[in-house]
């Protein structure tokens, strides 16, 4: 579907906490040493007016609930070093989600991750 013609977009907001190590920086980094952070991951999902389903739904947030049961199982409390294969920045942790998760979830648009209350990463292919 072109992204364009979406008029509609949803999204969800969902939290997980976990530590990860960045390689590939300067000595003295602080990112560079273990650490973790409470992040917030938000799921846009986007559809066009004809798309909608015939209760008007974008998709029914309850379908999202499949998502937090994967984040608690998969990512919360874990060391991300230890699941994803790229350095696990914020920005490869979106695009990591979005690939993992938009064969279920067609209409998804974007991946936006916090690792801080003032930072974001977004993955909107």
């Amino acid at each position: 579907m072109d992204v364009g013609a979406m008029a509609l977009r949803i999204t969800k907001k969902f939290e997980f906490s976990a530590s990860h190590q960045l390689t590939g920086l300067p000595d003295g980094h602080q990112c560079a040493r273990l650490h973790g952070h409470n992040y917030v991951v938000e799921l846009e999902l986007g559809a066009a007016v004809a798309d909608l389903t015939r209760t008007g739904f974008v998709r029914d947030y309850g379908d999202l609930s499949i998502f937090k049961t994967w984040i608690d199982k998969t990512i919360d409390h874990q060391h991300l070093n230890d699941i994803i294969t790229d350095n696990p920045t914020a920005e490869h942790l979106a695009m990591w989600i979005y690939n993992h998760w938009v064969q279920d979830f067609p209409e998804l648009t974007s991946v936006r991750i916090s690792e801080t209350p003032k930072t974001w990463a977004e993955y909107r292919p």
